[in-house]
């Protein structure tokens, strides 16, 4: 698979009002896009979406200043695609790379093809694929395709497709991994997961069932919710303000802050960067891992929006 050129995606996509392509300094491209009703960002490198900010609102994303932006490396904030694992990856085919990344291969892959733009009314569009390459073979994941829709305006619509192109069942793992910009992490509340079980991984990955009504954050958390459908909202008092996510097709939802002690571990983070964000993934993770037969196909998608409070 040949990567695409800044040159060669401005000549197929760019509009000099919608969509501008550069290079950072480190010779990672990047997708700039202006609408009517927002402002966005996108990394050609694992179709990182790094900034969603609709007009008059201040950022919804969580983007370190730390990031390092290089090439190979994950960036910190945004929405990070994980995929065809999450977290460790817990078998590894004999004969493939011992040393699998950390949630799969496709949030720092450069294989991402930019296929398709379109407008909709004051939305943009952009559409990426991944399909098997050098390195997706190495860590035994042959014959698949990734086709991951991305739609910004005054809402941000995601939509992950995969499809295994196989003759053998494949089980994958997946994610939206979202940063979202707060005010202050122990100031806000998430609802939207009450009576719902989940995975602490604070504590050995406990089973446990979330029994407030609300979630404050009190600490590090890490907290895989199973089977659950159900939509997000994270009120923000001080910002007056409500991030809703809605989901489609994705049966779990993680809710991720590093807290103080696990935030100094990461170089990629300021000291107090946990308090300016909260990770609330669309996912279907563990338990609700999905099997795709030969042939098959399936479809996540995520909603989200900005509502004053």
């Amino acid at each position: 698979m040949n990567q695409q050129t800044t040159q060669q995606l401005t000549k197929q996509f760019g509009t000099e009002e919608i969509l501008v392509f550069s290079e950072n300094e480190h010779g990672l491209i990047r997708a700039n896009v202006t609408t009517p009703t927002c402002t966005a960002e996108i990394y050609m490198q694992g179709a990182h979406l790094t900034r969603w900010q609709p007009n008059g609102e201040k950022p919804v994303l969580f983007l370190s200043e730390r990031s390092g932006f290089h090439p190979g490396k994950a960036i910190r904030g945004g929405v990070p695609l994980i995929f065809p694992w999450f977290g460790a990856r817990k078998n590894i085919p004999a004969g493939t790379q011992p040393d699998a990344p950390s949630h799969g291969f496709a949030r720092t892959s450069n294989q991402w093809l930019l296929v398709s733009v379109g407008r909709s009314k004051d939305d943009f569009m952009m559409t990426f694929e991944l399909t098997e390459n050098e390195d997706s073979t190495a860590l035994g994941f042959r014959h698949f395709k990734v086709t991951y829709k991305v739609s910004v305006g005054d809402e941000l619509e995601l939509e992950l497709i995969v499809e295994n192109q196989a003759n053998d069942s494949m089980q994958i793992e997946e994610a939206f991994h979202t940063y979202f910009a707060v005010s202050d992490a122990e100031q806000i509340t998430l609802s939207g997961l009450s009576d719902t079980e989940y995975l602490d991984k604070t504590d050995n990955f406990q089973a446990k069932k979330q029994t407030e009504k609300v979630l404050r954050l009190t600490g590090e958390t890490d907290r895989p919710y199973l089977y659950t459908e159900s939509k997000i909202d994270i009120e923000d008092q001080a910002w007056q303000r409500k991030i809703s996510v809605d989901k489609l097709n994705s049966q779990s939802t993680v809710v991720w802050n590093p807290w103080t002690e696990q935030t100094a571990k990461l170089s990629d983070m300021d000291p107090d960067g946990w308090k300016q964000m909260v990770c609330v993934e669309t996912a279907n993770v563990d338990k609700n891992a999905i099997t795709l037969p030969p042939g098959g196909h399936h479809a996540m998608h995520a909603r989200i929006r900005v509502t004053p409070l």
